[in-house]
């Protein structure tokens, strides 16, 4: 049987209505089916169809704090760390966990190109080669020594870990990554074995030009639930 909504709400607001559609189509609180559910349907997805989340700190002409731009995040600010696969805003600080470092070369599309991630790579020979087996112009990419460190988040309200996600150091962060690997090798236990504090700081260039740069500090020693399902992180991606 079809459920239509009653006579009265022929004239509610067109917020009213969204809300009855919602409740019409889906659940608000989740039910048995995805308690009980085994990820059928997922069988044949790998880590190579998954798209890693990174994390990136907004500069002046990044396009989220462009109001013209479509890619445009409402109440974003300069300074800003934000999650490029959910949209998510972090605000100016984050906590995390250090997973694991890598250095790769990662391919940008110029911004007026259109911007946009084209991938990452072992050395600068082999993203120029990926780009022209696709028939892509080189010369139409910033292809940048990259500090990659996969981190997790951990939410200062809740205390829960969320899922790792990658963040990029290049140019005048790559002093800043150096700093903090050196920190953590001059630590005992693992990689992952302490919390960190990461926040942005406006700076200068030499030539006066402003921008934000991230400056990191030791909170503490992760917890052991932290360390553990940082560890079983790791392993998975080892």
């Amino acid at each position: 049987m079809i459920r239509r909504p009653p006579r009265s709400t022929q004239g509610v607001s067109s917020a009213a209505s969204d809300v009855y559609k919602r409740q019409t189509l889906v659940s608000d609180k989740v039910p048995a089916h995805v308690q009980k559910g085994s990820g059928l349907g997922n069988e044949n997805i790998t880590a190579a169809h998954l798209q890693t989340p990174r994390v990136k700190q907004l500069q002046q002409l990044s396009n989220e704090v462009d109001e013209q731009h479509s890619e445009y995040i409402e109440g974003a600010k300069v300074g800003d760390f934000i999650n490029t696969v959910t949209r998510e805003n972090y605000g100016q600080s984050i906590y995390v966990l250090n997973i694991r470092f890598t250095e790769e070369f990662v391919a940008w599309k110029k911004r007026e190109k259109g911007g946009g991630l084209a991938g990452s790579f072992a050395s600068k020979e082999d993203a120029i080669e990926s780009l022209k087996s696709q028939d892509l112009n080189p010369e139409d990419y910033d292809i940048t020594e990259t500090h990659s460190h996969m981190l997790i988040r951990k939410d200062a309200e809740s205390g829960n870990l969320d899922v790792p996600f990658l963040f990029d150091c290049a140019s005048s962060k790559l002093r800043v990554s150096r700093e903090w690997n050196t920190q953590i090798a001059g630590l005992s236990g693992d990689r992952f074995s302490a919390l960190w504090k990461m926040s942005s700081v406006r700076t200068e260039n030499r030539t006066g030009q402003k921008f934000y740069n991230i400056q990191v500090e030791k909170v503490g020693w992760a917890t052991d639930d932290d360390y553990n399902n940082a560890k079983t992180v790791f392993e998975s991606i080892k």
